[in-house]
């Protein structure tokens, strides 16, 4: 489980099709406390580390995670968000975060608002995914808080601390985002849809 918070960015520095998988190999801070097995989010996307290798690590994703994440948009050199996942007695700082993305976003508009950024996003709603005002999101793998709720659409506000310590600052209007929706949210619209 996760929260949401990321932790550090890391920096891609391979990319290897194997079949249908595509390992991503990361350098990041925190490589030298990793060990194999472990599960951390990359752009909200639980991967299991598979190898480490000085300041660097590899994980690998399967053709389904491809297809649902932007796991598949990456290019060498780009910076994506990790959060280990969560201790157990750890606050929960953002909010329940399972590294399970449901689908992805395609930025529509950023516009600065005196100190930071409202970004929307727009997504396809044959998933039957909702958002509602102040509730939470999670974009990239970072926690935040719904500003504006449409039909297919959402805005969030972005602080200048997360704009700077994520890769929010490498989104632009046409950058493709994973979505995670609240898992609650999801619980809630499968029982009300089955009735």
């Amino acid at each position: 489980m996760f929260s949401g918070i990321v932790e550090t960015t890391g920096k891609i520095v391979a990319l290897k099709y194997e079949q249908s998988n595509l390992h991503i190999t990361i350098k990041a801070p925190f490589t030298h406390e990793l060990k194999i097995d472990q599960s951390i989010a990359h752009n909200g996307v639980c991967l299991t580390v598979v190898n480490i290798n000085d300041d660097t690590y590899t994980v690998t994703a399967i053709a389904e995670t491809l297809q649902k994440t932007n796991l598949s948009h990456l290019k060498l050199n780009d910076s994506i968000n990790l959060e280990r996942c969560m201790k157990l007695g750890d606050r929960l700082d953002g909010h329940i975060v399972q590294g399970h993305v449901d689908q992805t976003a395609i930025c529509k508009n950023i516009k600065e608002t005196n100190g930071s950024w409202m970004f929307t996003f727009e997504y396809e709603p044959a998933h039957n995914n909702v958002t509602v005002e102040k509730g939470s999101i999670c974009i990239n793998g970072v926690s935040v808080t719904v500003v504006g709720s449409q039909f297919n659409s959402f805005s969030v506000c972005i602080i200048p601390y997360t704009f700077e310590h994520t890769n929010f600052q490498n989104v632009h209007v046409g950058t493709i985002v994973n979505l995670e929706f609240d898992i609650i949210g999801k619980y809630i619209s499968k029982l009300v849809l089955k009735n």
